[in-house]
C-alpha cells in the first residue's frame, strides 16, 4: 500500500515547567498519511439505570465513613475480578503518542477500530512520560473547576485542565477533537491491541525526536458525573495499572 506524505512543517517542543504554563497548540506531527481512515463511530453511550444510580449512591455514602485500621495488617490485593480487569471498569483503548520532545498526546477508544472519544494533549514531554512509567507506578490527576451558570456537560467535554504529574503542577492539558494527524495515528494502528514503539513519518531529523506510542487496555471507572478514573494496565496483568488519571471537576 502506497503512502501519501504531507508537506513539511516546523515542530515547537513543550518544555516541562515546575509550576505553570500557558496552553499553546500542539505540535503538528508529520505522518504518512493513510488513504483511507476506515475507523468506526463509537457507540452512543446509554444513561445509567436506576440500580447503578443507587448504587454510586451508596457507595458514595459508604466512601464518607471513616476508616478504621486494624491492628494486625494483613496483605491487600487489588480489586480485581480478573488477572487484568478492575471491578466496575469498562475496558477501552488507551494510546499514549507524541513526538519524543514535545507535548505527549493521550487518545482513548471504545475499541482499536473506532474513532476516539477523547483527545487530551498532555503538559509533559512524551520521552519524560514513558521514561517515569517505565519505573514504577505513575499518576496524573486533571482538574477543572465547576461552572454553576452552565449547563452541566459530560466530565470528558471539559476543554481544559490543571495538569499534576505525581502530585506536581507541571501546566495545562487541553482536550481537542481528534485532528487528521491523530486520526492516521490511530488507523495506522488500528490492528494493535497492545504494543509500543516508534511510528514511520516523513520528518526524518526532526528536532522533536522520533513519534513514540504505547497502547494497551484501559479501565474506565466512573464514580461520579464529577469524577472519573482510567487505568492505564500493564500488558503483563499482574502488577497492577502503570498509569493512572484522575479527571475531577471541583
Amino acid at each position: 500500500m502506497a503512502w501519501i506524505p504531507q508537506a513539511e512543517e516546523q515542530h515547537s517542543s513543550q518544555p516541562l515547567r515546575e509550576e505553570t504554563s500557558t496552553v499553546t497548540p500542539e505540535s503538528e506531527m508529520q505522518l504518512v498519511v493513510h488513504p483511507h481512515v476506515s475507523l468506526e463511530e463509537p457507540k452512543p453511550q446509554k444513561k445509567p439505570s436506576k440500580s447503578i444510580k443507587l448504587f454510586r449512591r451508596f457507595r458514595l455514602v459508604f466512601r464518607a465513613f471513616p476508616v478504621i485500621t486494624p491492628g494486625c495488617k494483613m496483605p491487600i490485593h487489588p480489586r480485581k475480578s480478573h488477572e487484568d480487569h478492575i471491578r466496575g471498569g469498562i475496558r477501552m483503548t488507551g494510546t499514549l503518542f507524541g513526538y519524543r520532545k514535545a507535548r505527549a498526546n493521550l487518545a482513548i477508544q471504545e475499541s482499536s477500530r473506532c474513532l476516539p472519544m477523547l483527545v487530551l494533549e498532555l503538559a509533559i514531554p512524551t520521552a519524560k512520560l514513558l521514561q517515569e512509567m517505565g519505573t514504577g507506578l505513575a499518576r496524573i490527576a486533571l482538574e477543572c473547576e465547576k461552572h454553576a451558570a452552565e449547563k452541566a456537560k459530560r466530565l470528558i467535554d471539559e476543554p481544559v485542565w490543571i495538569m499534576f504529574w505525581n502530585g506536581r503542577k507541571v501546566g495545562y492539558s487541553v482536550r481537542r477533537d481528534p485532528t487528521e494527524n491523530d486520526l492516521n495515528v490511530m488507523q495506522l494502528l488500528h490492528a494493535v491491541s497492545i504494543g509500543a514503539g516508534v511510528l514511520p513519518t516523513d520528518t526524518a531529523g526532526s528536532p522533536d525526536g522520533e513519534l513514540a506510542y504505547t497502547r494497551t487496555h484501559i479501565e474506565r471507572v466512573v464514580v461520579s458525573k464529577d469524577s472519573e478514573t482510567f487505568y492505564m494496565m500493564n500488558p503483563d496483568g499482574k502488577s497492577g495499572p502503570e498509569l493512572s488519571i484522575f479527571l475531577i471537576r471541583i
